[in-house]
């Protein structure tokens, strides 16, 4: 006779994995989920859009203080024109020196296109050039020299040239540094894959006047006298009463 009946029971997760593993598996996901952007802030991937961002924010200021200097200009021109009108030439330069700086066209990607960058800190060059020669001519006009309007214009041009040496200062510290990053590991490899698309960015040279100090003389010669002698001229006939 058959023995008795026995219920055989099958595993409760005979069909799917056991609990220890499902549990281990969804832990490490959340691990990953947590995980994975601290991994990828501590490889550097937001260290060249920050850079780039804080060189950008230079260069705007740069902008900024050459538009101040250019400010300026006009109310100066008219201020020495009105005790200097004889410099005509000096008030000719500046004025076209300033146009020709305004229009050359900048924006943010005037700092990675070589030819336009030139372009653009050549033509502050010139004007920085011409300006210190119109501030030159105080020293042979006296009222001009103690003219109030005068001495705050000087005074602001002054402030504003520190301030666009300054800006200029900064913003090349600011661009070695991203420069730099582009080129360097970790940041190289973000800057070949995810941000291919940043470019080194230009650097200001300093310019012929600051590499040379500027020649200044006020000796003016007295233009010759129509009686005077020529060489080989007989001398003039003593004056006769």
């Amino acid at each position: 006779m058959a023995g008795p009946h026995r219920r055989v029971t099958k595993p409760a997760l005979e069909f799917g994995e056991p609990h220890h593993v499902i549990t281990f598996k969804s832990f490490a996901s959340a691990a990953i989920v947590v995980l994975a952007p601290l991994f990828i802030v501590g490889c550097g991937v937001n260290t060249i859009p920050t850079k780039e961002e804080a060189a950008k924010a230079q260069w705007a200021e740069v902008q900024n203080q050459f538009q101040r200097r250019s400010d300026l200009i006009p109310n100066l021109v008219n201020t020495v024109k009105g005790y200097a009108a004889q410099e005509k030439s000096v008030l000719v330069e500046v004025t076209e020196a300033r146009a020709s700086a305004t229009q050359v066209k900048v924006d943010a990607s005037t700092i990675t296109n070589p030819a336009a960058f030139q372009q653009y800190a050549q033509a502050q060059d010139k004007l920085s050039g011409v300006l210190g020669r119109l501030m030159m001519i105080q020293e042979r006009y006296p009222d001009l020299k103690s003219n109030e309007n005068f001495l705050a214009l000087q005074s602001q041009l002054e402030g504003t040239e520190n301030r666009i040496a300054i800006a200029r200062r900064d913003y090349n510290q600011s661009v070695q540094d991203f420069n730099t990053t582009l080129r360097t590991f970790p940041q190289v490899f973000w800057a070949k894959t995810m941000y291919s698309s940043s470019k080194p960015m230009q650097l200001f040279a300093a310019s012929a006047q600051a590499q040379s100090a500027p020649t200044v003389s006020f000796d003016t010669a007295p233009p010759p006298s129509p009686m005077a002698a020529q060489p080989g001229a007989p001398p003039p006939a003593p004056a006769t009463k």
